[in-house]
């Protein structure tokens, strides 16, 4: 089998990869092996070193890497810029912690002495998704193999010139031979991986679907599974909020990348007092964004990452029109293109507030007052990250236990940030990434007690 990475603005393909056969994933299996071994026996500073020089080679490839991104999945070249930055980001902050976080930890007991010691677990083979092609390996890549793990990445097949991209990275880097390796598979082949003794961990970023597949798959063998699914993260308008400031990072919140993040802003529920001039200067400011090309500097919207996908969101705006939301601005798709769409009226029971909507469209909900809002906010099957603007912060604070997201952030847009755990409850997955948290997850937290 063939996989096509192709530009979905031009529509031309940029390069085609083989699948690898069971045979060429044992060989990458057994080498990942044995990199491991010899890798473990590294000092963390010298692992931190090395992930610290792969900072360094991110920001001195800056603009090729970002232009590779743009062309095989529609971001706007600015905003992949940004990711590339931010894996650099990731990179330095792995390997000025990594001593760190992986110290041993004393424990005071009975014991002459005890503590926790840190150890590596082995392979942690990784499946990760298009929508942000560099920063979601790099997020896990970088506590990973600087807690001293080697790794298999299984990214999404629109994106395979990344993958190969990431791997001359840490090569470039120093990184030891088949420490982080490529494989081009499709779904039914990861089996064949999980199950290899080699592998001691999985890690995927994804949808619902295919990570309750991947946990079933790893339940089996009895291997540790990370899971970061979809979002459909609320945006939540109290009354008193300064609304020039939400609307601004509301359109943010929701148009970047344009609308295809987990943790974009997806369900906007605006107290009655406010709704109508809520909707009116959002709606100006979304028809202010450009348009266009990816490649082009000012271009802020760019298409999605293939043409199904647009499919998939008409569809749903299609059915929540027919179930009363009312179409305030966009809703046409061409091509890959999908217009900045704004719906109002929303309501439970519509697509757009079920499900998650994987592109530039705004679902906006009415709540008599902040109590309804917040209850709104929460009736979802989803639970990764929730914005509440407001300009007293304590008012929302009040709320906090009533609140399943993984994340509460005030007067601002949710994201992403090295330094802070990140992952959701309930369809979201589980476990965490990033911060200490997520070097954590791949560690063996061993016991010493000396009597």
């Amino acid at each position: 089998m063939k996989f096509k990475s192709v530009n979905p603005y031009t529509g031309e393909e940029i390069a085609s990869y083989s699948e690898h056969s069971i045979k060429q994933l044992s060989t990458i299996l057994n080498k990942s092996q044995d990199a491991f071994r010899d890798w473990r026996k590294e000092t963390v500073s010298d692992r931190c070193k090395l992930m610290a020089k792969a900072g360094e080679v991110l920001l001195k490839n800056t603009d090729r890497y970002a232009k590779l991104i743009s062309s095989e999945m529609g971001k706007p070249i600015t905003e992949a810029r940004a990711e590339v930055e931010k894996c650099a980001w990731v990179c330095a902050f792995y390997a000025e912690n990594g001593e760190k976080f992986l110290a041993d930890e004393i424990i005071k007991t009975d014991a002459s002495r005890s503590y926790v010691r840190h150890q590596p677990i082995g392979t942690v083979f990784a499946i990760m998704p298009w929508n942000y092609p560099f920063w979601q390996v790099f997020r896990f890549a970088a506590p990973t193999l600087t807690a001293g793990n080697s790794a298999i990445l299984k990214h999404a097949s629109n994106v395979l010139g990344c993958a190969e991209a990431i791997a001359e990275i840490f090569e470039k880097a120093g990184f030891p031979k088949h420490l982080f390796q490529n494989v081009f598979i499709g779904h039914e082949k990861a089996e064949h991986i999980i199950s290899h003794p080699a592998v001691q961990a999985v890690s995927l970023t994804g949808s619902e679907g295919a990570g309750s597949a991947i946990a079933r798959l790893a339940g089996k063998y009895l291997k540790k599974t990370l899971l970061e699914l979809g979002g459909s993260n609320a945006f939540v308008v109290f009354a008193d909020a300064d609304l020039d400031d939400a609307v601004s990072i509301g359109v943010n919140a929701r148009m970047m990348n344009t609308g295809q993040s987990c943790i974009a802003s997806k369900r906007f529920i605006v107290e009655d007092a406010v709704y109508d001039a809520f909707i009116d200067k959002y709606t100006k400011a979304v028809i202010e964004l450009k348009s266009g090309d990816p490649l082009e500097n000012d271009t802020q919207i760019g298409t999605l990452a293939r043409q199904d996908l647009g499919e998939i969101v008409q569809k749903q705006v299609a059915k929540s029109i027919r179930k009363g939301a009312k179409l305030i601005l966009g809703g046409k798709q061409r091509g890959a293109y999908f217009e900045p769409t704004i719906l109002a009226d929303v309501k439970k029971g519509m697509p757009v507030f079920d499900e998650e909507t994987f592109g530039p469209v705004a679902a906006i909900i009415r709540a008599k007052d902040a109590d309804e809002a917040i209850g709104l906010s929460q009736s979802t099957d989803y639970a990764l990250g929730i914005s509440i603007f407001t300009s007293d912060p304590d008012a929302a604070l009040a709320y906090t236990d009533r609140i399943a997201d993984g994340a509460l952030f005030i007067n601002s847009l949710v994201k992403s940030d090295p330094r802070l755990p990140f992952g959701g409850q309930k369809n979201s997955g589980y476990g965490r990434e990033l911060s200490r948290d997520g070097m954590m997850e791949f560690v063996n937290r061993m016991v010493v007690y000396i009597a």
